[in-house]
């Protein structure tokens, strides 16, 4: 018995973060940015990442940038790709309630990644 309340507490906390299943795009917009930490330094630049969902909430294939407005050199501009790119994965999966899931799959679906923070866009369709 208490091998078993063991094992359901170990499973519970494998759980992504935020395990809380998302019901929306809004949801799942807002759980994204909750990841994302701008570098440092890195002024006003945005970056846009488009992706797909599986079911299960992990990516189809790797995310593209899609528009990138990073000042400075190709350097500068590739540090924030790979901080956008990196908040995104570090935050999967994700949990899709079942409505949700059924609709991810084959859909694109995009998120800009700003510094600062503040000025974050949410994910569209």
């Amino acid at each position: 018995m208490r091998f078993s309340v063991i094992a359901a507490a170990l499973l519970l906390a494998s759980s992504p973060v935020g395990a809380a299943q998302l019901n929306s795009m809004d949801e799942v917009g807002a759980a994204l940015q909750a990841c994302w930490t701008p570098p440092a330094d890195s002024g006003n630049a945005s970056v846009t990442l488009s992706f797909s969902f599986k079911r299960d909430g992990t990516l189809i294939g790797p995310p593209k940038p899609t528009a990138i407005k990073v000042g400075g050199d190709d350097k500068a501009r590739q540090v924030f790709v790979d901080a956008a790119t990196a908040a995104l994965r570090n935050c999967l999966p994700l949990s899709f309630s079942p409505t949700l899931a059924q609709g991810m799959p084959g859909k694109v679906f995009t998120l800009q990644f700003n510094s600062p923070k503040d000025n974050a866009k949410p994910i569209q369709k």
